[in-house]
């Protein structure tokens, strides 16, 4: 495995014990593949990318790069960044204002003769599409094309590892959207193995390979982004990710396997459900995603809109049930129901994910 970490912490100083800023994280990564770390504001994604980096040192575990140890809390070795043959790129570009685009992207060749250092910056700068603008300043770019030089200067140097802490942030969403697939592409087409930090979900399915879902510090989920949406492993990562609630429901055995009974009828095709016997009584949570759920005028089941959110192509509709409980599903922005109105839905469950109910 190319990029391995094992029981990774990092602390900061005079932070409580019960309080590291990352602790417990074990991860791999292949070679070439981009992996994304993404969670909530104080989680410790971007101190684990640090730390990667070397810019945190490890209060425990270890962490290597093609079974070589960068770091190792346990015998307190530690790899200056410089050493680490890392590339990074910052969510503020960090670029030089007084230098040149091309001047920008060959400050890290100095190791190379003249003409070498000009021809890798006109490669790197032929790969981000910015040929054009290599004697601009980076003022006479735009946001967009800052981000893509600030790439470019990370690539130059042919770094081992790429970590990104939220590269697209300051720019607005049509354009991180557009550079999230340029940035996919230009990794995978270069064969860089990347670690892309974001708080942006539909970033994190854009870009990754695979996913990991970080809260307090702990990474609660590491997989692809197929399976972090409809396997969450956690409760956590079930509410973090996409549109959901959580209903009551129940399990029971039945002639062909488990049934879960849910407020918008029995779930029978129910896959890598767990059994009755996993939950006291049988008596669990489901998760129910607003793909979950279908607009259907002529189904039995009725729900009340309570709120409305238009997404253009389609409506976010909150719902309430008859029996109480709050659903969400996703309808064609043709079908314009109003706040009030009482429309019919059925469950089209493909993947049933359940929970153990809270404590109360």
């Amino acid at each position: 495995m190319f990029l391995a970490l094992d029981q990774v912490g990092v602390r900061y100083p005079g932070a409580t014990p019960q309080k590291p800023a990352v602790e417990g994280v074990t991860l791999t990564l292949p070679k070439g593949q981009i992996g994304v770390l993404i969670g909530p504001s104080g989680c410790g994604k971007t101190t684990l990318l640090r730390a990667i980096a070397g810019l945190e040192r490890l209060h425990d575990g270890r962490i290597s790069i093609t079974g070589a140890v960068l770091a190792d809390a346990g015998t307190g070795l530690h790899t200056p960044p410089e050493a680490r043959q890392i590339g990074m790129v910052f969510q503020d570009y960090a670029l030089f204002p007084h230098l040149s685009v091309a001047d920008n992207i060959g400050f890290g060749l100095n190791h190379l003769k003249p003409a070498q250092r000009a021809q890798r910056t006109r490669e790197v700068l032929d790969l981000v599409g910015l040929a054009h603008a290599a004697k601009r300043a980076p003022h006479q770019l735009s946001g967009g094309q800052q981000q893509r030089v600030a790439l470019a200067r990370a690539l130059a140097p042919s770094p081992r590892l790429l970590l990104l802490d939220e590269p697209f942030s300051s720019l607005d969403v049509d354009l991180r959207e557009h550079l999230s697939q340029e940035l996919r592409g230009i990794l995978h087409e270069t064969g860089t193995t990347a670690l892309f930090v974001t708080h942006d979900q539909a970033e994190a399915f854009a870009v990754g390979d695979v996913v990991g879902v970080m809260h307090q510090g702990r990474l609660e989920q590491w997989d692809e982004a197929y399976t972090v949406y409809h396997r969450p492993a956690t409760r956590f990562v079930a509410d973090f990710i996409g549109h959901g609630v959580f209903a009551p429901a129940r399990i029971t055995m039945g002639p062909d396997g488990p049934i879960v009974h849910t407020p918008l009828g029995e779930l029978s095709d129910v896959g890598e459900c767990p059994l009755p016997d996993a939950y006291p009584g049988g008596e669990c949570e489901v998760l129910l995603r607003a793909d979950d759920i279908t607009h259907d005028d002529d189904a039995p089941i009725k729900a009340r809109i309570e709120r409305k959110a238009f997404r253009g192509a389609s409506f976010l509709y909150t719902l309430r049930l008859a029996s109480g409980e709050q659903v969400l599903v996703h309808v064609p922005s043709h079908h314009d129901h109003q706040v009030g109105e009482w429309i019919g839905i059925r469950a089209s469950v493909d993947h049933v994910v359940t929970f153990a109910r809270p404590a109360t």
